[in-house]
């Protein structure tokens, strides 16, 4: 069985944060290390002629992002808490942890003090550890989170999640992900999604669609998600 993986993640995205309950839970049942990695959806799409988000004086995620690069300096479960503090903020409360003062709570909330952010930006190996997590997942041609590197150095994307699987349901769905591990040739199954699977969708993302100030962008091309749950559209 598979007892490591590393999940790279934007505390962006929705669907990312998700995938990390559902493996949190896994880790709890079956005792495998979760190595916390990072990824910059801001980047990977970032529009031709727009700045990095590096090159802001404050970039949600990728500012975020360096304030985990310094608590995973101390301690992987430091990033895990972080992690968890900040996608609950925003994906489950429709939050604003990417609003510096909502950050600086959260961080003393956890402990950490609200200088931690002050350290993280004036650290520029923070940026450099986020960049490094960055380029790791583009360099072994990802493209989105959650992307999952194993110890063999197999990489996979997704399990793409609304409702994390809890318990014994869990514990299988962490057996067919990896039980794709057997088959390096096998490289995409996906589930189409009608007007039923895109209102779900749409509802589980309503504290998303609430926190978030930017507009969602897949691969260069926006995304059109209605406020109201109950109405069809594209996801």
């Amino acid at each position: 069985m598979t007892e490591a993986v590393d999940f790279h993640f934007d505390p962006m995205c929705p669907f990312a944060y998700a995938t990390s309950v559902w493996l949190r839970e896994v880790r709890d049942r079956l005792g495998i290390e979760v190595a916390w990695r990072f990824f910059s959806l801001e980047e990977v799409n970032r529009a031709e002629g727009k700045k990095h988000p590096w090159e802001r004086p404050w970039s949600y995620g990728w500012s975020l992002m360096r304030i985990g690069a310094l608590l995973r300096r101390r301690d992987m479960a430091a990033l895990d808490a972080w992690y968890g503090a900040i996608g609950a903020e925003l994906h489950e409360r429709g939050g604003r942890p990417h609003d510096p003062d909502v950050a600086r709570r959260l961080l003393d909330g956890l402990g950490f003090g609200a200088s931690a952010l002050d350290e993280a930006l004036a650290d520029a190996g923070t940026h450099e550890d986020v960049l490094a997590d960055h380029r790791r997942v583009v360099d072994a041609g990802g493209f989105g989170v959650p992307t999952l590197f194993f110890p063999d150095g197999q990489c996979l994307f997704g399990p793409v999640l609304i409702d994390p699987p809890a318990g014994d349901r869990a514990v299988r769905l962490w057996e067919t992900v990896t039980g794709m591990l057997e088959f390096p040739d096998l490289f995409e199954i996906q589930r189409p999604k009608g007007d039923a699977e895109r209102r779900r969708i749409h509802r589980a993302l309503q504290p998303y669609l609430s926190g978030r100030d930017w507009v969602s962008i897949d691969r260069g091309r926006v995304i059109e998600i209605p406020e109201d749950s109950t109405k069809g559209g594209s996801a």
